[in-house]
């Protein structure tokens, strides 16, 4: 018998689609049948991404869109509906080079790296959610997807405005939950523990470890022995869970903060 594809006819939005995590999603939504529109800064990563996608059977365009920008992310989203005829799906997976921003006791820090964070992950989630409940409210369906990480729930030394960032993504979706609810669209946020083979969190770790004076394998170490099961979570399961969420299967969830620390955090 032949499985079931999760996400046949939907289409999806990822922004930071050229990222790890952002590229992953993209992959495994467009393998369970969605069509997925990739955003992001630069066109180079979004086309390889697109390609290997395409290469795979999938199905893929993509179109560089600067996520704080309020206009760029309505026009794009004009555009996917006037291609696709839906927004069925919404994903921010957008990041930022960490270096300057974690690392440094709250003390030590300068106000503009405590300030960027806050006002670039924040924003551009309020921009791209909106953007998509525009949409989908007017369609009476859909799913938006946010993502953050342990921190923002745990008491973490030297996460400067990573932590309050976060913190605040997951209060934006769980208002936008409640807004959205009545009108047949679904927000759900993932919330993970550092997933070590992205680049970002190799600079993420080493940025820690140099801090405490120890290899960036001993943070790694360090961090993976906070988890119930000693490992942390890997980009592919993220995305698995991530096609779930965005499916027709997890119809009652919404409003909440999927908890994928692999026990980092115990809810």
């Amino acid at each position: 018998q032949e499985q079931a594809v999760l996400l046949e006819n939907k289409n999806a939005i990822i922004y930071g689609a050229g990222g790890a995590v952002g590229s992953a999603v993209a992959h495994a939504f467009a393998t369970e049948g969605a069509h997925v529109f990739l955003a992001g800064r630069t066109s180079a990563g979004l086309e390889k991404v697109a390609e290997k996608i395409q290469a795979s059977g999938g199905t893929a365009d993509f179109a560089t869109v600067d996520v704080l920008n309020e206009a760029a992310v309505e026009a794009h989203a004009d555009a996917v509906i006037a291609n696709a005829g839906s927004l069925d799906i919404s994903f921010n997976a957008i990041s930022l080079p960490q270096t300057g921003i974690q690392g440094t006791p709250i003390i030590d820090l300068p106000t503009d790296n405590f300030d960027l964070p806050m006002t670039t992950y924040p924003k551009a989630n309020f921009l791209t959610t909106r953007a998509a409940a525009r949409r989908m409210t007017t369609q009476k369906s859909g799913v938006i997807l946010t993502i953050t990480a342990s921190p923002s729930r745990t008491a973490v030394p030297l996460m400067g405005g990573m932590a309050p960032a976060w913190a605040a993504i997951e209060s934006l979706s769980r208002g936008l939950a409640a807004e959205l609810g009545p009108h047949g669209v679904r927000v759900v946020c993932l919330n993970a523990a550092g997933m070590p083979e992205t680049p970002q969190l190799t600079e993420v770790y080493g940025l820690h470890a140099d801090a405490y004076g120890i290899s960036g394998q001993a943070f790694h170490t360090r961090m993976a022995d906070r988890t119930l099961r000693k490992q942390l979570p890997t980009v592919a399961e993220i995305a698995n869970v991530a096609v779930f969420i965005a499916s027709d299967r997890a119809g009652a969830m919404t409003g909440t903060i999927a908890n994928l620390t692999g026990g980092m955090i115990v809810d």
